[in-house]
């Protein structure tokens, strides 16, 4: 298999280009694509192993006794494998297939939440997480009365850990981001989960942004459930994952009903399906856990060191390159230090609006998100409306940054600066 590292364990990033069908076509002015943070691109791998399932293999998994259902029950299953060795988990029952991290965290929410939470009791989330951290939680604790409590945010972006002991007294789950979408931000999540244990909380990870970008390893970060998405991570739209520990699966009702959850119905009654199918109801994303388990695979082939060492140093590059250049007419929230953060950075530029920054540096071909982040209680906690934010990726490397600097100076022109 061929290697895209060098001997300094870095990307070679040309190399990579080539495997994106995307930096195939022509575009005037290029393409600088500085938004996987939302959504990856995907490497023809991917989208190669998707399409020959669909052209020759295509048939229901775990039904059909015919050949063409065997085969595609086998590669079904073992893309479950490849995610399971990925992340380090001890059994693929523990890697139950979704539509994405949303519906993933939502399903430990309603299934373990619902048998295992009542009024008063008490979770801890963030002042960081994304949405589909936060509203499953505030719905929960509306539903059964809950208590809420939040860790803060440092001004520097940083997890504050001074009221973690008080926040966890009486708490009976701790859910939190292992990276920000918005800062970058990597909390020390073992040192939390481990004080949650203590106290008796199971934890819960939201991995969407970290997963895609650094070695995952499910025991070693201390979660009890941890949730991630493949469109993140090279891998297509409409596939994510929630890995448990087996045995807290296995205590819980099932999140949805119908075919393939079942071993047995009746009239009065029924019965569960083995983990991990107790938790995936009906036809299943095939072909997306077909590209998902691709995914895995080149990201593998990349080698996760690698990919990380790769952002860390185009971090540090960007974080230069736009202090230098603009100073404090440029905010970069989250921390300063590259390796403690991930390659996102969310931005503030001479007041000006980020979606009026995006406009501006789309039409220069450079690619950035703007808005909110689904982080609003974040936002607010930095005091902005929004940001403008630039992430990067495999396929990224020190020539994009530049073309986002350059670009920042048409925002400068048009806006009068």
């Amino acid at each position: 298999m061929a290697t895209l590292t060098s001997v300094h364990d870095t990307l070679d990033v040309a190399r990579v280009r080539r495997d994106f069908p995307v930096y195939d076509q022509h575009r005037d002015p290029p393409l600088v694509f500085l938004d996987s943070a939302a959504s990856s691109h995907k490497p023809r791998a991917v989208l190669d192993a998707m399409a020959d399932y669909y052209e020759t293999t295509h048939a229901n998994v775990h039904r059909g006794v015919y050949a063409m259902a065997e085969e595609a029950t086998a590669r079904f299953e073992a893309a479950r494998t490849r995610v399971a060795r990925f992340i380090g988990a001890t059994s693929t029952a523990e890697v139950v297939f979704s539509k994405n991290a949303t519906e993933s965290l939502n399903l430990v929410a309603q299934s373990w939440g619902r048998a295992n939470l009542g009024p008063g009791d008490v979770v801890v989330l963030t002042e960081m997480e994304h949405h589909a951290n936060l509203v499953p939680w505030l719905a929960l604790a509306e539903q059964l009365g809950l208590q809420l409590r939040y860790l803060r945010v440092t001004d520097e972006g940083l997890l504050d850990l001074e009221g973690l002991d008080a926040a966890l007294d009486g708490a009976r789950l701790v859910s939190l981001t292992a990276m920000s979408n918005v800062l970058g931000t990597l909390p020390p999540v073992r040192a939390v989960a481990d004080a949650a244990h203590a106290a008796g909380a199971v934890v819960v990870v939201d991995a969407s942004q970290y997963v895609p970008h650094l070695g995952t390893d499910v025991d070693a970060l201390g979660a009890d459930f941890l949730a991630f998405t493949g469109h993140k991570m090279l891998g297509p739209t409409g596939i994510g994952v929630l890995w448990g520990r087996e045995e807290l699966l296995d205590a819980m009702p099932p999140f949805l009903g119908g075919g393939e959850m079942i071993r047995d119905v009746r009239l009065d009654g029924f019965t569960c399906n083995d983990l991990p199918w107790k938790f995936e109801a009906g036809t299943p994303p095939i072909a997306e856990a077909i590209g998902l388990g691709a995914a895995v695979g080149e990201l593998e082939r990349y080698g996760m060191a690698a990919v990380r060492a790769h952002e860390v140093a185009l971090t540090s590059y960007a974080l230069d390159t736009l202090r230098r250049r603009y100073g404090d007419d440029l905010v970069v929230h989250g921390p300063t230090d590259p390796c403690a953060r991930g390659g996102v950075l969310s931005f503030g530029f001479r007041g000006i609006h980020p979606h009026d920054i995006s406009q501006v540096l789309d039409q220069a071909g450079v690619c950035v998100r703007a808005g909110h982040h689904c982080a609003k209680p974040l936002m607010r906690r930095l005091g902005v409306p929004a940001t403008a934010r630039a992430s990067f990726y495999v396929y990224n490397d020190e020539s994009d940054v530049d073309a986002l600097a350059d670009a920042l100076d048409a925002c400068s022109d048009l806006f009068c600066f």
